[in-house]
């Protein structure tokens, strides 16, 4: 027997792999506890209530749909039938419930691929209105194809009859539904549980524009600060307690069952802050909003463009002619043509009260200044005496009004019926005629007096850079029970975000303000 090779490896028994073999060598024991606490985040009682009052809502919105897309569709297949009946009724049925069938599933699809049932836009804005219309457009768009090749019959009467119903119907649930949530919301039903963290100052401003309108969905349970103080913010007359520091925000929201977290503003020296806090409420919370500082610009205005891992806003700087302007004006041609045409029966009913209620001319001119500062007359029916402007002087020390509007409450000047046209915008409809010349607009800021004008710093004169409307932000959202900045806040928020979808939504709501006045005086 020779002696062994040092050279030659020796040869082992051949074993199964252990998991001792896949450990590292170092400080075994450390690892084993490590790896005992990383467990993947488990979602908390908090966040799924949250998911379960969302997935009910949408499918009540997906019952709708469908209810609206096939009741349309048939309606549509039927009007061939009635008007074409011994032709249509010889078809095979399967060759006639084709092109409905086809219709019906290619109108849910689309609706389904749009988002229209996403949670982000449920509730408020016009994102839902916007997505609704364009899976309708893509439908119709898809459906015109085997149409120009085919030629199938009732394809036709579909894209005539079915597209501009269904949409209506479509926006009209949605509109109807959206009522609904936001009654809910009022009672601290479908909303969000939130936490809002930042300094004092940006929580009580984040706060006070949360609990303006149950249009936001959020229900502020608690603030989390750094800042020494009280233990709790008041703000417009509503306590809110001081549950955390902004580190600790996460375990109290999953204590106070939120889910959802504010941030109003970050630490200045904690540039890791906000990632540390979205890894804390995985399985927690169901969104991390964050307070950007564009205060009032708009979704669309805004995108996201990650730059080597960095998320950077990009912030679309607002336009003032173009395409969509042109597209605007026609709307308001459109608008005030029909307006024009439904008015004029109303105008002499309208003259006769005014002339037996005062004295005067049934018009009133008024000058007001306009897009780029170009001043017109404007009209409206006359609803005060006709010694209105004789007497304003002497009216000026009891003004209601705040910054440089005058107003009164209950104004001497106001005739009876002058006041009922008030109360129902109803002496505001010859500005029609201002909308058809060309000086005003259907929708956007309020017509300034000359006068307001001269008071006007920097920033509001923005509000000249499109012309005004007879109807806007301001008139759905209070009219005169409105403090001067917030009057030009909307306004503000009008001129840089304003869209055509936007403005069919004020007019929609202005038709609600007409019938149930508020601030109207």
């Amino acid at each position: 027997m020779t002696a062994a090779d040092p050279t030659v490896a020796p040869v082992l028994p051949l074993r199964a792999p252990q998991v001792e073999d896949y450990r590292p060598v170092a400080a075994p024991r450390a690892v084993d506890a490590a790896l005992r606490t990383t467990v993947t985040p488990r979602i908390q009682p908090g966040l799924e209530m949250r998911r379960l009052w969302e997935r009910r809502y949408v499918r009540r919105l997906r019952a709708t749909d469908t209810v609206v897309v096939l009741a349309v569709v048939a309606a549509a297949a039927l009007i061939p039938v009635l008007i074409w009946a011994p032709e249509f009724l010889a078809q095979d049925p399967w060759f006639l419930a084709r092109v409905p069938l086809l219709t019906a599933a290619t109108w849910s699809l689309f609706l389904g691929l749009m988002h229209t049932r996403v949670a982000g836009v449920l509730g408020s804005g016009a994102t839902e209105y916007k997505r609704v219309a364009h899976a309708t457009g893509l439908t119709f768009g898809f459906l015109a194809i085997p149409f120009l090749v085919f030629q199938w019959p009732g394809l036709r009467v579909q894209l005539i009859f079915a597209m501009p119903l269904g949409l209506l119907a479509l926006l009209a649930t949605r509109w109807g539904w959206r009522r609904w949530l936001i009654a809910q919301r009022r009672f601290g039903h479908y909303a969000s549980r939130a936490i809002v963290v930042g300094s004092r100052i940006d929580i009580a401003r984040m706060i006070d524009r949360l609990q303006r309108d149950a249009l936001h969905g959020y229900i502020v349970v608690g603030a989390a600060t750094d800042d020494e103080g009280a233990a709790s913010l008041v703000v417009a007359g509503r306590r809110y307690d001081i549950v955390s520091t902004a580190g600790s925000a996460a375990v109290i929201a999953q204590e106070l069952g939120a889910d959802t977290i504010i941030v109003a503003s970050l630490p200045p020296d904690d540039p890791d802050h906000l990632r540390r806090l979205s890894w804390q409420l995985e399985g927690t919370a169901a969104e991390l909003v964050v307070s950007s500082g564009l205060t009032d610009v708009a979704g669309p205005r805004l995108s996201f463009r990650p730059v080597d891992g960095l998320p950077l806003i990009h912030v679309r700087i607002p336009v003032y002619e173009g395409g969509q302007h042109l597209l605007k004006r026609a709307l308001d041609i459109a608008v005030s043509s029909l307006a024009l045409a439904v008015m004029l029966p109303l105008l002499p009913v309208a003259a006769i009260a005014i002339k037996a209620d005062s004295r005067g001319p049934v018009f009133f001119r008024q000058t007001r200044v306009g897009r780029d500062g170009r001043e017109f007359a404007m009209l409206k029916l006359r609803s005060m005496r006709e010694s209105s402007e004789r007497e304003l002087e002497e009216l000026r020390a009891r003004n209601d009004g705040a910054g440089p509007l005058f107003k009164l409450k209950a104004d001497p000047r106001v005739t009876r019926v002058g006041r009922f046209l008030r109360a129902h915008s109803i002496d505001e409809l010859p500005q029609f005629w201002n909308v058809l010349i060309g000086d005003m607009s259907i929708v956007g800021p309020r017509p300034p007096l000359p006068s307001e004008v001269t008071a006007y710093d920097g920033t509001v004169f923005r509000r000249l850079y499109i012309k005004p409307g007879i109807t806007g932000l301001w008139q759905i959202s209070g009219r005169s029970d409105l403090s001067w900045d917030d009057s030009v806040r909307l306004d503000l928020r009008y001129v840089e975000n304003w869209s055509v979808m936007n403005d069919l939504m004020i007019m929609w709501r202005t038709g609600k303000v007409m019938i149930h006045p508020k601030g109207a005086y």
